[in-house]
């Protein structure tokens, strides 16, 4: 049995959220979760939740979705995101899409179509993660956390490797310590950067020849690079 995706609904609106969450798990499909503002939507991302798919307000009582949408996309969080809007005007459409929505929905809107939309974006997104790239002598595969060695051999990921070796495969620059920590954890207090050195070193010791003389994931400046 498919486990159901997880969606987060974040929505001010408390007739609408229910409505969607409700329509969202009719099938099991999906298992919707709501937050009625972007200070509940970080606690519950930041909480460790994770989740398939977010359906995002444009106009929140503490903020804008597409600059909170900006700020996830920076952050490494590549799942769809789908923008919800009252506005009709197309400058806002394309606020959102720039911010890195993968769509906008103008208010009020079919709830066939937000579904159907919902679905292209989550297949897209699964072809997407089960793209294999190069990385150094490895090939890279972030939906199956694994790298493949020259060799053919398969080196199992965790969770967190296949997110740090992803973040800094995209950024191709040096990532400072915060940066990565931010992107990989969130901003959890709980978390320390001694965390972050502790993956690495794990890391470093499945993909260095001499994980004390490291070539392919090095430090720089208080910071993090791939040489792939």
């Amino acid at each position: 049995m498919v486990e159901p995706r997880a969606v987060l609904v974040v929505d001010d609106d408390a007739a609408l959220r229910g409505a969607l969450a409700e329509q969202l798990r009719v099938n099991g499909e999906f298992a919707p979760e709501e937050a009625a503002s972007l200070a509940e939507a970080r606690a519950r991302l930041h909480g460790g939740g994770h989740y398939d798919a977010l359906l995002l307000d444009a106009e929140l009582p503490d903020g804008d979705g597409r600059d909170f949408c900006r700020a996830l996309r920076e952050q490494g969080v590549r799942e769809p995101i789908i923008i919800l809007t009252a506005s009709t005007e197309e400058a806002d459409m394309v606020r959102g899409l720039e911010a890195g929505a993968n769509d906008c929905l103008t208010k009020p809107f079919r709830l066939n179509e937000l579904l159907a939309r919902l679905r292209a974006h989550l297949r897209s997104f699964a072809r997407a993660e089960e793209a294999e790239t190069g990385l150094g002598p490895f090939r890279f595969r972030p939906g199956a956390r694994q790298l493949i060695d020259p060799q053919g051999a398969k080196i199992r990921l965790t969770d967190k490797e296949t997110a740090i070796l992803r973040y800094l495969q995209r950024a191709a620059k040096v990532v400072t310590r915060q940066e990565l920590l931010g992107a990989v954890w969130g901003y959890n207090q709980a978390v320390t950067t001694h965390t972050l050195e502790t993956h690495v070193y794990r890391l470093r010791r499945k993909i260095e020849a001499e994980p004390q003389n490291a070539r392919l994931l090095v430090t720089v400046n208080g910071g993090y690079r791939l040489n792939a």
